[in-house]
């Protein structure tokens, strides 16, 4: 059965492994960061972020700055999808952002129906606000 941890990414609890969503690409073991078995693209923190002030004129831009952040982003090998993207200082392994435990998870999962799509909470209904003084 696959299960839908993400809207980027499924676990076929049969065979323990990290797929693609859109077009079911093993992403290797779901016992370990299923980053690994993505592409990376290490992008300059300027490239997502334009500066809005003069960088000519102004030490800080507000674009975050290339020495202390970058960006990447981590995409499905087979269909390019966008499965993730973090902020994390130079020279900083990936994150291990998600680790499950596949048994219960196993459990959990033995007498529910498969999922087609990932399931999404419905949208957020603000309660109307209260004018008492």
């Amino acid at each position: 059965m696959k299960v839908f941890i993400t809207a980027a990414l499924t676990i076929d609890l049969g065979k323990e492994r990290w797929e693609c969503a859109a077009c079911g690409h093993d992403l290797g073991s779901a016992r370990e960061n299923y980053k690994k078995g993505l592409l990376v693209r290490d992008r300059a923190p300027e490239e997502i972020h334009a500066p809005i002030l003069d960088p000519a004129r102004y030490e800080f831009t507000f674009a975050p700055d290339g020495d202390w952040c970058r960006i990447l982003e981590y995409c499905c090998p087979s269909c390019g999808r966008l499965a993730e993207v973090e902020y994390l200082p130079p020279g900083h392994p990936p994150a291990h952002d998600i680790e499950l435990d596949i048994d219960a998870l196993k459990a959990q999962w033995a007498k529910r129906e498969p999922l087609a799509a990932p399931v999404l909470g419905p949208d957020f209904v603000a309660p109307p606000h209260s004018h008492s003084h």
